[in-house]
């Protein structure tokens, strides 16, 4: 947008980047405003141009904008250029394959690129699967955390879990089909076969499914194969699963771990991970029983 300054030079408003979250599943849960934000942007920015195409025809939208692509092998190369058009007065819309633009898609170079530039930054709300598998979950959802994806090499990925074994909060992950496997099998070894999980698989598509339990059943039940787009929610770290255990059963454990070889410190932090509890408690209730013992 342009307007004159008193000195006569002409001066150019920044334009918008709009954020639109589309379908994870069913094409009827598209945002109204959707529609309306493909047929009037200045420029779309698609993740995959072929499923936008696809987008537009099932919402019968003729986008006017020019349409280019911003994915995650170009998003360097191309947040320069929107950006200049963003600050040019265009109005910028950027869309991904599915769910909100930035939660492990495409998007935050490019918010953070405008922010910078001044450029205001709004957004069209959608389908998240995030909080659909929350609320679908049957866990607790007060407090939560999403973690993303995890990396793919078995070390790095252990590694990954070890750092949140003592999370209280509920967790939240994305995973491809083909690791799913893998990936709960590590979570049970981190957080614990017992603690509760669920996976929630092509949610809002036709095949939907929610598989509820503990890891270490559901890694089972992931070792024959499973197809389709994967959220992962598991329970945090929490008094339960101490409740369950018991003081005397944790303390046994470290004492086979000190009697197999380990150091008293490592035995309390492995076992703490396999319960899903805090090292302190599992310490604390070491301490109890050496104190018991001396004054036995």
């Amino acid at each position: 947008m342009y307007g004159a300054c008193e000195d006569g030079n002409v001066t150019v408003t920044p334009g918008t980047l709009v954020l639109a979250g589309t379908p994870i599943g069913d094409i009827e849960d598209a945002p109204p405003r959707l529609a309306q934000e493909l047929a009037t942007a200045d420029v779309i920015a698609a993740e995959d141009t072929r499923r936008l195409r696809r987008l537009t025809q099932a919402l019968g939208v003729q986008p006017a904008g020019r349409v280019v692509s911003y994915f995650e092998g170009n998003e360097s190369a191309r947040t320069p250029e929107l950006v200049e058009a963003l600050v040019g007065g265009a109005r910028v819309l950027l869309v991904t394959d599915a769910g909100m633009p930035s939660v492990s898609d495409p998007g935050y170079r490019l918010v953070a690129a405008a922010v910078e530039k001044d450029v205001r930054v709004t957004a069209v709300p959608g389908p998240s699967a995030v909080l659909t598998a929350l609320a679908l979950s049957g866990l607790p959802v007060d407090r939560f955390c999403f973690e993303g994806f995890l990396p793919r090499k078995a070390g790095e990925r252990l590694s990954r879990l070890r750092e949140v074994a003592e999370e209280r909060r509920t967790l939240v992950y994305f995973e491809a089909p083909h690791r799913l496997g893998a990936t709960l099998a590590a979570m049970a070894e981190v957080f614990g076969s017992q603690r509760g999980a669920a996976v929630c698989r092509e949610l809002t598509k036709t095949y939907e499914e929610v598989r509820r339990g503990p890891l270490g059943e559901l890694a089972q039940w992931a070792a024959e194969g499973v197809r389709g787009e994967i959220t992962v929610v598991v329970e945090g770290a929490g008094e339960r699963a101490a409740e369950e255990l018991g003081a005397d059963e944790l303390v046994r454990r470290v004492r086979v771990r000190e009697e197999a070889g380990e150091r008293r410190k490592e035995a309390i932090a492995a076992v703490a991970a396999e319960a899903g509890l805090p090292k302190r408690e599992v310490f604390d209730a070491v301490v109890a029983a050496k104190n018991a013992d001396v004054s036995g």
